[in-house]
């Protein structure tokens, strides 16, 4: 793994239960620096199941804890239940009340502010979409309006997947809901334009949480009814901004020691499996390996080859 620079950022994807795999791939790496996340990252960007990994990241939690935060509370934050039977007949399939109390119980009850006062400070920036404003917010400890914000409604707002979650206080959802299901870009921007960071002098890591095998014949197309092309056409916008963000960063920030890792899944893996956490824990394994190698993803590679339009 070639050294890293002055400063290092890192951004972490969003992807539910699949939160195992970047988690264990932090573990991987603390132990081969030998120093916790706290202390390797000077900021931490992260949607959704990502916003969970940046704030456990934020209040000095190893990547060993954070992964056994996942390992211990999947089943229970993701309990089938008569009312995930019932869904869509109800309005969501989970209550937050189990995944809150396990991140009351990892993360506290430390304010974002908290953590901007530090010493060092650690920036961590969550993203959610605000439904009565219709736009997303970028969650941030230096930000005063988000001071006195605890972390766990923070990240509650950025977790709260529309038909899995309810809305965090009847208007936050998963941060995901725009365009940063891939905080990378925004991180980017963060280092650069807010933190006044050198490009030159800072490692950004990227981490997903797996690419999706599914793919459609030319006959499965044909055969789709209205309603079944709903999975597909959202499955191609997740990875078409994801690879999109990727693109953006290598291109308008090209100074930057940008490193975008992601392991490719054999099956589909839904982000309320609990079941495939012991698959999930060999994906984050490999992904971990991938960051001590410098094999980068090939999203990244391919956008090294291709010229902007």
């Amino acid at each position: 793994m070639r050294p890293f620079r002055e400063h290092v950022a890192v951004a972490i994807d969003g992807g539910g239960i699949k939160g195992v795999i970047p988690a264990r791939a932090l573990a991987i790496l603390e132990d081969h620096l030998g120093r916790p996340s706290r202390e390797i990252f000077k900021m931490a960007a992260g949607t959704s199941t990502g916003a969970i990994i940046s704030a456990g990241i934020g209040v000095g939690l190893s990547g060993a804890a954070i992964y056994r935060l996942y390992t211990e509370f999947g089943e229970v934050v993701f309990r089938k239940t008569l009312r995930t039977r019932a869904w869509p007949l109800v309005r969501y399939r989970y209550p937050l009340d189990a995944l809150e109390s396990a991140l009351r119980r990892y993360i506290g009850e430390r304010t974002l502010g908290d953590l901007w006062g530090e010493d060092p400070p650690i920036d961590v920036v969550i993203t959610t979409f605000d439904l009565m404003e219709n736009r997303t917010r970028f969650v941030k400890t230096w930000k005063e309006e988000y001071a006195d914000w605890p972390v766990l409604k923070a990240v509650l707002a950025s977790s709260s997947v529309p038909t899995f979650f309810p809305p965090v206080e009847a208007r936050y959802v998963d941060g995901g809901v725009g365009a940063y299901s891939n905080p990378c870009y925004l991180a980017a921007y963060e280092a650069k334009f807010v933190l006044g960071w050198d490009p030159e002098e800072t490692t950004l890591i990227s981490l997903g949480t797996g690419r999706d095998p599914h793919r459609l014949s030319p006959g499965q197309v044909q055969g789709l009814w209205p309603w079944e092309w709903i999975g597909p056409v959202l499955g191609a916008f997740l990875r078409s901004a994801d690879d999109q963000q990727v693109h953006l960063v290598d291109t308008f920030f090209d100074q930057l020691d940008f490193r975008r890792f992601q392991v490719d899944l054999r099956e589909h893996i839904a982000m309320d499996d609990p079941s495939q956490i012991p698959d999930l824990t060999v994906y984050g394994t490999e992904l971990g390996h991938k960051i001590l190698t410098d094999q980068t993803d090939r999203a990244l590679e391919m956008q090294a080859r291709t010229p902007a339009p």
